[in-house]
This record gives C-alpha cells, sequence and structure tokens, in this order.
C-alpha cells in the first residue's frame, strides 16, 4: 500500500513538473509581411500553438529589416516583441547594441543541428532561413533565357531591366557577382564591378522595382530583374511558369535571416521555446517545403524536389560565393555611396 501511494505521489510530481515546464502566456514574433507571414504562420506558428496551446502567438510586420530594428530601438525600455526574425546584416548591429538576448544551449538544443554557416558568433540568434540572389525573366517574352548576369549587358535587354540597388541588400549581392565578372576580388575592390555596373545602368528601367520585380515582369513592365530565389519560386508556380528562374552561372550569394530573442522579452521562456520550435527539424521541412527557403537545420528531412528548387542542392552550393554579413556593415555606407554617386546617378 505505501509502495502504490509512493509511486502516485511520484506520478503527480512528475506531471506537475511537466506542467510547469511547459511555456504558456503571450509572445509577439515580429518578421516580415505578405506571403512570408501567410506561409509562416501556416508552416511554423500554428504547430507551434497546436504543441503549446497555453501559449498565444500575435504575428507583427514592420516594413523591411531596417525598420525592424528601429521599432525595436524605440522599445528598448519596453520591449513589446519577444523574437525577431530579420536579415542578418541588421542583426549584427542589434546583437552589438544590446537588442537582442544571448541564447541559452541547454533551452535551443537544435542548434548543434544547424549548419555552420547558420551559427553566429557569441551565442545570438542563429539562422532560421537562407535565400539566395537570382535573376527572374519572362519566359514568353525573353528567348534564349538569360543563363548569367553578365547576359544583362546584351542590347536586347535595353530599358527592360529592373536591378534593386543598395542600399537594398540585393544591390550587395549584385556588387558582389559584377566584380566575380569583373574578375576582382570584392574584399579588396569594386572598381571593376562599378565601372561594369555603370555601363549597365542606361540599360536598367528601374532601380528600385516597385512593389518587386516580380510583380513588374507579370505586369509586362519589365521584362528580366533581380530577386530572390523563394519569393521568385513561389511566383513562378503561381503565374505557371511564366516568371523563369534563374541561379546565374556566375553563382550566388546566401541572403540570411536570423531568429532573436528580444533583450528584456516579457516572456523569454516562451519566446525561446518558440525559437527551438522554429530551428527544429520539422518547421524547417515545412517551411523549406511551402516557400523553398533552403533549410538551416542540416537534418531536416526536405522532399528532394523542394530541396531542387533551393541553393541548399550540392549542385547550387558548389556555386555560392562565401559572404560575411558582419563584414559588409563595415563596407555597406560606402559601397551605397558608390552606387548613388557612379551607378545610379551616373546613368
Amino acid at each position: 500500500m505505501l509502495a502504490r501511494l509512493a509511486l502516485a505521489a511520484a506520478a503527480l510530481i512528475a506531471a506537475a513538473s511537466t506542467a510547469q515546464a511547459q511555456p504558456a502566456g503571450e509572445i509577439t514574433v515580429m518578421a516580415y509581411a505578405g506571403i512570408f507571414e501567410d506561409k509562416y504562420k501556416a508552416a511554423v506558428i500554428q504547430p507551434f500553438t497546436q504543441k503549446f496551446p497555453q501559449v498565444k502567438v500575435n504575428y507583427f510586420t514592420s516594413g523591411n529589416s531596417a525598420q525592424m530594428l528601429g521599432t525595436l530601438r524605440a522599445q528598448r525600455s519596453s520591449p513589446q516583441i519577444d523574437v525577431a526574425i530579420l536579415d542578418a546584416s541588421v542583426s549584427n548591429v542589434g546583437n552589438k547594441e544590446g537588442v537582442f538576448a544571448r541564447l541559452d544551449p541547454a533551452k535551443v538544443p537544435s542548434l548543434k543541428e544547424l549548419h555552420a554557416l547558420a551559427m553566429v558568433p557569441d551565442g545570438f540568434g542563429p539562422a532560421v532561413t537562407f535565400d539566395h540572389w537570382v535573376l527572374v525573366y519572362d519566359t514568353g517574352k525573353v528567348k534564349p533565357a538569360p543563363t548569367a548576369l553578365a547576359d544583362l549587358w546584351d542590347s536586347r535587354f535595353k530599358g527592360q531591366i529592373g536591378l534593386s540597388a543598395m542600399p537594398n541588400i540585393q544591390g550587395i549581392a549584385a556588387t558582389v557577382l559584377t566584380s566575380k565578372i569583373a574578375g576582382e576580388d570584392f574584399k579588396v575592390t569594386i572598381d571593376g564591378a562599378m565601372k561594369r555596373l555603370k555601363e549597365l545602368g542606361p540599360s536598367v528601367q528601374t532601380f528600385d522595382p516597385q512593389p518587386d520585380g516580380y510583380t513588374m515582369i507579370l505586369g509586362n513592365t519589365l521584362t528580366v530583374a533581380s530577386g530572390w530565389n523563394a519569393r521568385a519560386q513561389l511566383y513562378h508556380d503561381e503565374s505557371k511558369g511564366r516568371l523563369g528562374v534563374v541561379f546565374p552561372k556566375e553563382g550566388s550569394v546566401f541572403q540570411i535571416n536570423t531568429i532573436n530573442l528580444v533583450a528584456g522579452s516579457k516572456n523569454p521562456e516562451a519566446a525561446t521555446a518558440f525559437i527551438e520550435h522554429a530551428l527544429g527539424r520539422d518547421a524547417q521541412k515545412r517551411f523549406t517545403e511551402s516557400m523553398f527557403y533552403a533549410p538551416v537545420n542540416a537534418k531536416a528531412d526536405i522532399a528532394p524536389a523542394a530541396i531542387a528548387r533551393t541553393a541548399a542542392s550540392p549542385e547550387n552550393m558548389a556555386k555560392m560565393i562565401p559572404l560575411d554579413w558582419g563584414w559588409v556593415t563595415t563596407i555597406r555606407d560606402a559601397w551605397n555611396n558608390r552606387w548613388r554617386r557612379e551607378v545610379i546617378a551616373g546613368r
């Protein structure tokens, strides 16, 4: 009898301990608007709230990554955001300013499963998605299809190009790839890239496609543009193949979104649990297969057909150009000034 009572008491204690370990309360996740929001809610947030029904997750949008950081700075004394997903080049600034908190590896075991490229120095929030720079084009009007960035200097594209310039980070990717065309090391100089981009300037209809190059192509305003692979793949499917997507022969660079715990979060336990969930194998699989961002979790079992449409395929990975986004923050203003002065104003 005493043994049974002891077992029952132990079971009650274990149940109480498990209940206490379950996150509860309310958190706010800040990330991108539009199709990203729709896909992320379905693939990541809804499964999280099903797993942890005592947690309410609010989704908040605040424009681009720079605007997100501005929102977080304004809330420093009383944060209203708990988790922020934004571009690595911007989150790096937030890490240095103390906007974000370091993660406890014991509470985020999925950190051990991430690609080395996903990890951020000093224990701050790691990458949660990988994307890469691509060219997109109108398959009905552009024949033969472009295969490389260098093809844009062909006169057949004159006045039909949408090339996102700096400060948009697509402009950083374009600079790196144009430096490769010019045969220079972008970490040493971009003189050759600036010369080539200035030559391309008269063929560019807009250096700021609005709302984006994909829409302008499908709206018959452009025939070729720069873009990011994940959204390009979605537009490709939605347009039934009218929007073509090209991984340039020169290669590409990763655009990295990080997931960050906001310093001073009012519910750090639930926020950390969400970060662990978002980095886990299942969430990574669902989001990659629904929106074609390359997974950061190396052990996520992604369908081969989806992997083939990301930079994570072996063929694409072999052509990726390494880019340290922490280093980018040190040269970003200088590159932006050169774009404004030599490329945009010079056309």
